[in-house]
């Protein structure tokens, strides 16, 4: 089965098309359109066209709540011309062929269960760390969705006794590459570039720089506590890391040091027989979102 394949995330987006063998040609990127749906729509069609003739539907990976039953986006997410709207159902009648349409963190946690890095595992989970933090759980050897859609949604976690009202305080700004360059700044006196992206501040840390290795090894602890407590709560097997920056190798060994000394010092409430998780990176890193797009749609048509 052929498909064009999306991955719309709220930069850009990614696409191809992809068959069985799930690797995408043809493929590219453009901006994601941030006016409305109209506009949406005509952006995936013009992307489509040049291909409509050779396969048999679309598979769409977004961000924020998808019913992917409906095809509809609840909520949540960086596109919020899509909130409360039908996705799937005005691009099928555009591109006159069938389209699905699931989370973006689901559809990665489906691609590294199918054939990546969680591969036969019952219990585990996927964490995508980009501009926010996305998430994708396996219970019990499938893809966890949730009553609402919404089981996953790492970013809006909170991970401290602050205000509730506070962003400041969920994993989607602590544990994101947004909150590693904030935390970057204020740990150097905003003497950085503000401007610095992901791809500078590693380039630093791998020169052995000792300013942005100390904010490295602070800010891995609070993936690496996030990530405790997930395990703890649903007993996780593995945990793959994805997004841009899981690129980077010293990212992944830095979180596993970081799990290596919150059990070696477990403190008084902390019972060191609890289950410890293996961090990994996801195999497809950042074509999971396409991959597992390819999937969903198989799956849903099946």
């Amino acid at each position: 089965m052929k498909l064009m394949v999306f991955d719309v995330g709220g930069t850009e987006i990614k696409y191809s098309v992809m068959d069985e063998t799930l690797v995408g040609r043809d493929g590219g990127s453009v901006p994601t359109p941030m006016t409305d749906q109209e506009d949406f729509i005509e952006t995936l069609y013009a992307l489509y066209a040049p291909h409509k003739d050779e396969v048999e539907g679309i598979a769409m990976s977004l961000p924020g709540f998808i019913d992917s039953v409906n095809g509809v986006c609840l909520g949540g997410g960086a596109l919020h011309y899509n909130k409360g709207q039908k996705v799937a159902e005005p691009l099928s009648k555009r591109a006159g062929c069938p389209v699905h349409i699931a989370n973006d963190g689901k559809c990665a946690a489906l691609a590294e269960l199918k054939s990546g890095a969680l591969k036969g595992c019952r219990n585990a989970s996927v964490y995508i760390i980009g501009t926010g933090v996305g998430g994708g759980l396996i219970i019990n050897g499938e893809i966890l969705n949730g009553m609402h859609f919404t089981a996953g949604e790492y970013s809006f976690l909170r991970l401290s006794n602050a205000d509730w009202d506070d962003p400041g305080t969920t994993a989607g700004m602590i544990c994101s590459t947004t909150g590693l360059m904030d935390l970057n700044r204020r740990m150097t006196g905003f003497s950085t570039d503000p401007l610095m992206n992901g791809r500078q501040f590693f380039d630093k840390v791998n020169a052995g720089d000792p300013a942005s290795l100390n904010v490295l090894k602070r800010f891995c602890r609070q993936v690496a506590m996030h990530i405790a407590n997930l395990t703890i709560l649903l007993d996780l097997e593995k945990v793959a890391i994805g997004g841009g920056i899981s690129r980077q190798p010293v990212l992944t060994e830095t979180i596993c040091e970081c799990l290596d000394e919150l059990y070696s010092n477990p403190g008084h409430y902390f019972d060191p027989a609890l289950p410890r998780t293996e961090v990994v990176k996801c195999r497809f890193g950042s074509e999971a979102n396409q991959v597992g797009a390819y999937y969903y749609y198989r799956m849903a048509m099946e």
